[in-house]
């Protein structure tokens, strides 16, 4: 798994709405990024979508990655 990908899981943890996720995704990275982000950890059942706006991790499928030093300083931005 990318970093990209382990930010994206992390943020979803702070924001479940998809709408409020990508807006506060977008000061990092770009919109492009975050939405075929989210298809593979969506297609990969990572996450999943619970009703047309909200996202979760999928806790009873995988569990979270470890959180590298270096994307702390990041996650805290957003």
């Amino acid at each position: 798994m990318n970093d990209k990908m382990t930010l994206i899981q992390y943020a979803i943890e702070k924001y479940e709405k998809e709408e409020v996720l990508v807006e506060k995704l977008k000061n990092i990275l770009p919109e492009k990024d975050i939405q075929r982000n989210l298809d593979t950890l969506i297609g990969t059942q990572r996450v999943r979508r619970i009703g047309p706006e909200i996202l979760q991790n999928n806790r009873s499928h995988t569990e979270l990655p470890n959180l590298p030093e270096h994307l702390k300083p990041l996650l805290e931005k957003i």
